[in-house]
């Protein structure tokens, strides 16, 4: 019988690591599915939870953060996008463009939850703002999306009007920091484990593989 697994993701959409460690653990759980049977649940990290409105531009946020040196980045990006086409993610965003907040988008995808898509929702999440380039932080931007992936437009919109699930994404960030969770993606397995990072889906297949060994 497959060893049963409460997988915890913890993430942004706005992380391109995050998309990458997400289709690294889908392959390694494919591989696993006669060893291994997971729930898999998403809970809510902000990279840039300072951001304003308008959003910011990448290599304004970036040599903000680690210094002048960060609006270069040489080989670290074509890395980073070499790595994420190897396991068919898209990650288009460049210096000149923006990043946005991504609290509203956190706050449906807990409603995608309750309505059984938060898994189609965060797809498409990470490809409009990662691959598409678009504001996530724009509500009718946000409506669409949930509308695409077969969720009501009309329970989005209100959703996002009425700051609904504002308390809960903040709480989940507090838990989420309280345990000393400050860079993403954070997996947490059977809220024991953790595993950081955009692991390649062997490495996930691996560590998942022993942790299932010690269930009795």
């Amino acid at each position: 019988m497959p060893k049963h697994l409460k997988i915890d993701f913890i993430s942004d959409i706005a992380c391109p690591f995050c998309a990458i460690g997400l289709k690294g653990l889908d392959e390694a759980l494919a591989s696993l599915a006669d060893e291994v049977d997971a729930d898999l649940i998403f809970h809510p990290f902000e990279i840039n939870p300072d951001l304003p409105p308008e959003g910011q531009n990448v290599g304004e946020n970036l040599r903000e953060k680690y210094g002048e040196a960060a609006s270069h980045l040489p080989s670290d990006q074509p890395s980073l996008s070499d790595r994420a086409k190897e396991v068919g993610v898209d990650v288009a965003l460049a210096h000149d463009d923006r990043f946005y907040n991504t609290f509203d988008a956190h706050r449906l995808l807990h409603w995608a939850k309750l309505e059984g898509k938060q898994r189609e929702l965060k797809q498409a999440l990470f490809t409009a703002y990662l691959s598409e380039k678009r504001d996530v932080s724009d509500h009718a931007v946000l409506a669409d999306i949930a509308q695409n992936v077969g969720l009501e437009r009309e329970g989005a919109a209100e959703v996002l009007q009425s700051g609904k699930f504002s308390r809960y994404v903040r709480m989940s960030e507090e838990v989420s920091m309280s345990r000393g969770i400050n860079a993403v993606p954070a997996i947490i397995v059977n809220d024991q484990y953790l595993i950081s990072g955009g692991q390649p889906a062997a490495v996930f297949a691996h560590i998942l593989r022993q942790i299932a060994a010690k269930i009795e």
